[in-house]
């Protein structure tokens, strides 16, 4: 049994039809994305299951490059809408929704947040992100996007701006007072006025403050920029990572960030991605997770690996030559440019056989075996210290969580690691995060 102090927290990572590129084309899958059907049966599953949360992952831009018209990337739901029709059929589990500080607004964002939390009762999260599709720029007015360096030290302001809206109002300023006719307490409000080098805002924030003092913040990028922001800023922190070793890496360098910004280890909360395909058998999982990779167009996956290693154009070189010695990105993901990079040179991989490598996770860790084997590798990096918990991708939805949820979890739940039923009622409470105090009222 594990130490029932430490409990690890799951997510569910949800992508239209799954997270396999050619999860469209497989006979159990609903092929089309806008199906709210499948979402409503996973938000089920997953809240059965005693998920912490949900995730939902966004790109401003179709997919439109390359061999983009055999995927299933081009159409899909915008987050907040979709989270929001989920937040009716819930009760729970929390709702994390992607939002990017590269072409939204602060104002927007925190609203948009702010609005899902009442919905929710206190479950929503905003996952921080600055774009890296190349296709985005182009529909926001650019040929291309801002620097590296310039999109965090945007993100930073933003997320200053969205968080101080946050706190606009006091938890106790509106009274509601038919008798006296006042509805709240203008010494409890509070005007923010940010004057900054990116953002001019006055305020306040036109909702209240949420029921969980305010969104969980999330983020997603392990560069040396990103890691610096993160340390500073967020409460949860996805990855991706392909080894224990490099993992228990990363997580010590992120948790011995924070207590120069004043911060415990608790307050930040570190999931790494993991691709999982159980099965009855070593076999059976095998099987499954060949079914999808023999549905793998060379191309597609050439062209996925590409838009993955930060909006390269691939399609001249030779599949079955090395990957090409590609310049830092300055509009993509450096940390996963640098981890496919490093996996193709371990393995000795051709683009090919990189770009099928990749076509269920992407660069992130791949578990395919039984329930009890998929089991040992989560509890052996949650206790060996390389994770607080995992978001889950899976092959296809809603078979791949249904086949977690049934499987895996038991399992884990047998061994103490994980919840068999909620202890509080916000994502906040799910995570074991502090309620944030309202640093412009006592």
């Amino acid at each position: 049994m594990a130490d029932s102090a430490r409990q690890l927290r799951l997510g569910a990572f949800l992508m239209a039809t799954g997270h396999h590129v050619a999860a469209w084309r497989h006979p159990e899958v609903p092929a089309d994305p806008l199906d709210f059907s499948v979402y409503r049966r996973v938000a089920q599953v997953a809240e059965a299951a005693r998920f912490d949360a949900l995730f939902v992952a966004d790109s401003v831009a179709a997919f439109d490059d390359g061999f983009a018209s055999h995927t299933a990337r081009s159409t899909y739901f915008e987050p907040l809408t979709l989270l929001s029709a989920l937040s009716s059929i819930t009760e729970r589990i929390g709702l994390v929704g992607t939002a990017t500080t590269t072409y939204n607004e602060p104002y927007h964002v925190a609203r948009q947040f702010a609005s899902l939390d009442h919905l929710s009762g206190g479950r929503s999260g905003w996952n921080l992100v600055t774009s890296d599709l190349a296709a985005e720029a182009r529909n926001f007015g650019r040929d291309e996007h801002l620097g590296h360096a310039e999109r965090y030290a945007r993100a930073r302001e933003f997320h200053r701006v969205v968080t101080g809206l946050w706190d606009s109002w006091a938890d106790d300023a509106f009274l509601r007072d038919k008798a006296s006719g006042r509805f709240y307490d203008p010494d409890r409000l509070h005007v923010l006025d940010h004057r900054g080098e990116h953002f001019k805002v006055r305020g306040p924030l036109n909702v209240a403050r949420s029921p969980q003092g305010r969104p969980v913040v999330v983020q997603a990028g392990s560069s040396e920029t990103g890691r610096e922001l993160a340390a500073e800023t967020a409460e949860v922190v996805f990855t991706a990572q392909t080894s224990l070793a490099g993992a228990r890496t990363f997580y010590a360098d992120l948790k011995g960030r924070l207590g120069k910004f004043g911060r415990d280890e608790d307050s930040l909360k570190i999931m790494p991605g993991v691709f999982v395909v159980p099965g009855q058998s070593e076999s059976e999982a095998q099987e499954k997770f060949e079914a999808f990779q023999e549905l793998v167009e060379p191309q597609v996956g050439v062209a996925l690996l590409g838009r993955m290693l930060g909006n390269f154009d691939l399609s001249e070189y030779p599949l079955d030559g090395p990957l090409p010695e590609l310049p830092p990105t300055d509009s993509g993901q450096r940390s996963r440019q640098q981890l496919l990079t490093e996996l193709a040179g371990a393995e000795n991989l051709t683009l090919a056989q990189l770009g099928r490598r990749i076509a269920g996770g992407r660069g992130h860790h791949s578990m395919i075996g039984t329930p009890r084997q998929i089991a040992d590798e989560l509890q052996a990096w949650f206790e060996e210290r390389a994770a607080d918990g995992f978001n889950v991708l899976v092959p296809h939805l809603p078979g791949g969580l249904e086949d977690f949820a049934a499987q895996v979890v038991p399992e884990l739940q047998r061994r103490g690691l994980f919840r068999r039923e909620y202890q509080g009622r916000t994502l906040r409470e799910h995570l074991g995060l502090a309620r944030p105090n309202n640093p412009f009222f006592a």
